[in-house]
């Protein structure tokens, strides 16, 4: 069975692979003269966006949800 902390790790190369996609999205809109392929990539970014900070909250709630200083995210419960 998996920890709340050991999830927390998932989380945080889950968070990774993200925030790389994204970056390697921006580099093709840059690198592109095609405005229709601009505009599916930065509606790609668009949608990653919202899962890159969510990945990065939980990645938080999971590593610290034990330490009873941590003021924890209302918007997750477990």
């Amino acid at each position: 069975m998996m920890t709340l902390r050991e999830m927390s790790y998932d989380y945080q190369r889950s968070a990774e692979k993200l925030r790389l996609r994204i970056k390697a999205l921006r580099l093709a809109i840059k690198e592109t003269d095609d405005p229709e392929l601009k505009l599916r990539l930065d509606r790609r970014i668009k949608d990653l966006r919202p899962l890159l900070q969510e990945t990065k909250e939980l990645t938080v709630l999971t590593r610290r949800y034990y330490d009873r200083r941590y003021y924890r995210n209302e918007k997750y419960t477990l």
